[in-house]
C-alpha cells in the first residue's frame, strides 16, 4: 500500500509560522544576545504584521488554518493533557488541542511584546518604566512559550513516529488510520 500523504497547513501558515520564528528571533538575538538595536524594532514590526495576517487568516484561510478547527474547550483540553499523560494521546492531522493554544498563546504574546514594544517609542509612552516592563515581560513569555512548543513538537513527532518539523515545511502529514481530523 502506498502511503498516503494529506495536505494540511496551507503555503500562508506556513510561511507565516517560519517568517515569525525568524522575526522573533532576530529580534531577540539583536538585542539580548548582540545588542544590535538597529534590527530589533524592523523584526518587532514584521512580527507584529506577521501576527495580524496569521490572526486575519484564522478567520477566512483553509480548513486547518482556521481558529475553529484547532481552539478546542478547555475540557477537551484537559481530556488530551490526560490522555498525552498516559501516553494515549490520539494523533490529530492539523493542531492536537495543546498545539492549537499553543498557537494563541504564541500569537498573543508576540503580538503584545510587539504592541508594547511600539509603546515604548511613542512620545507619550517614552521612557515609561511600566511600559518597558511589560515589553521585557511579554518577551520572556513568549521565549518560554517557543520553549514549550519546541518540547511538545519533540514529544508528538516521536509519539506518534512522524516529523512535525517536515509537515510545517512542505504542509503535508501520512494519513493514519485512526487520525482526528
Amino acid at each position: 500500500m502506498v502511503p498516503q500523504y494529506v495536505p494540511v497547513w496551507d503555503r500562508l501558515t506556513r510561511w507565516a509560522h517560519w517568517l515569525l520564528v525568524l522575526s522573533v528571533s532576530l529580534a531577540w538575538l539583536s538585542t539580548v544576545v548582540f545588542g544590535w538595536t538597529a534590527l530589533h524594532r524592523p523584526a518587532g514590526y514584521a512580527a507584529i504584521g506577521i501576527v495580524i495576517i496569521r490572526s486575519i487568516w484564522g478567520f477566512a484561510g483553509g480548513h486547518y488554518a482556521k481558529f475553529r478547527q484547532f481552539v478546542y474547550r478547555p475540557a477537551q483540553v484537559h481530556r488530551y493533557v490526560l490522555q498525552v499523560m498516559r501516553g494515549a494521546a490520539p494523533r490529530y492531522l492539523g493542531h492536537n488541542p495543546l498545539g492549537g493554544w499553543m498557537a494563541i498563546a504564541l500569537l498573543a504574546a508576540v503580538l503584545c511584546a510587539g504592541i508594547t514594544g511600539w509603546m515604548f517609542i511613542t512620545d507619550r509612552f517614552w521612557g515609561m518604566p511600566w511600559v518597558h516592563f511589560l515589553h521585557n515581560l511579554f518577551a520572556w513569555i513568549v521565549l518560554a512559550l517557543a520553549m514549550l512548543h519546541l518540547v511538545g513538537v519533540i514529544h508528538a513527532s516521536r509519539a506518534h513516529r512522524e516529523n512535525l518539523v517536515a509537515a510545517m515545511f512542505n504542509g503535508k502529514k501520512l494519513r493514519g488510520k485512526d487520525d482526528k481530523v
